[in-house]
């Protein structure tokens, strides 16, 4: 099966990130979300990220202007689903909010349509039970930022069957990342360890043990990490990090995911990370 066109739903900062790389890979992008001013806002960030690519030599001022051409946007999953092979949702970490999208989407699609995830945490197998076509069910979980990061996580449910792993494997590789297949679990593999990693650094800082300077430095240094823990957590989004967490905590049953009581503060705070201006770290601009 060969994708040419897919539908990018949720234009934030993961969105507009698939968007970018599905246009500069020659692909047709119709990029999806019910806020007008997102979609602007999208727009916006997909040229900035580009033209820092232009001046990096990564990529030509006409390469540019083409790629942005093959994006188009829209406030309807009707009118950008309609002719698309694929489509990939990345709405924030709300497994209700998913399942309501899968639904619509599987309504909207046409049949052979691939529905595909970047959901860090959520069953792949549940999601695709909210719709007619559990075989063409997928996860694609791309990492942030994604026109940087080189892996996707490739996520098999319990329906998924085999061509549409091998289809969505391939765009992965057209699109210039590292496609890893995992089978469907909570946390899959790559949050399965990060998250832990990052929730016993919250708690080193909220026990005293060291500054989140120190703490990051260790793991940098240390261990040849190229962030901290804390560092990567406010890119992440202290939000979505609890939201992973607290998946883990409830399907595997196990208080080693037990969410830290300062990581809860701050996300009850507002002060969700990069995106907020403030979480372990406080941001300018």
């Amino acid at each position: 099966m060969t994708i040419d066109r897919i539908a990018v739903l949720g234009a934030g900062t993961m969105g507009n990130g698939i968007a970018h790389v599905g246009a500069l890979t020659g692909l047709e992008v119709r990029l999806i979300d019910v806020s007008e001013d997102q979609l602007r806002s999208a727009m916006r960030a997909i040229e900035k990220n580009m033209d820092r690519q232009v001046r990096k030599e990564l990529l030509s001022e006409e390469e540019k202007v083409a790629a942005l051409g093959r994006i188009r946007t829209t406030s309807s999953t009707e009118e950008g689903v309609r002719d698309v092979e694929l489509a990939v949702e990345a709405v924030p970490e709300k497994a209700e909010l998913k399942y309501e999208i899968f639904s619509a989407l599987d309504r909207a699609a046409a049949e052979g349509t691939i529905l595909a995830s970047n959901t860090s945490s959520i069953s792949i197998t549940e999601i695709a039970a909210r719709t007619g076509r559990p075989d063409r069910v997928v996860g694609m979980h791309f990492m942030n930022p994604v026109p940087v990061m080189k892996l996707v996580e490739v996520i098999r449910g319990l329906a998924t069957s085999d061509t549409t792993t091998e289809a969505v494997l391939e765009l992965a590789r057209r699109m210039g990342k590292t496609p890893v297949e995992v089978n469907d679990f909570p946390g899959f593999v790559s949050n399965r360890v990060l998250m832990p990693m990052i929730n016993e650094a919250v708690f080193c800082l909220m026990e005293g043990v060291g500054e989140a300077e120190a703490i990051d430095t260790v793991m940098k240094l240390g261990m040849n990490h190229p962030m901290g823990p804390l560092a990567l957590a406010d890119l992440i989004g202290l939000d979505t990090c609890l939201s992973i967490l607290e998946v883990l905590h409830r399907e595997l049953g196990d208080d080693r995911y037990r969410p830290c009581p300062l990581l809860r503060k701050h996300v009850a705070a507002g002060w969700l990370g990069r995106k907020a201006g403030r979480g372990f770290y406080t941001y300018d601009g």
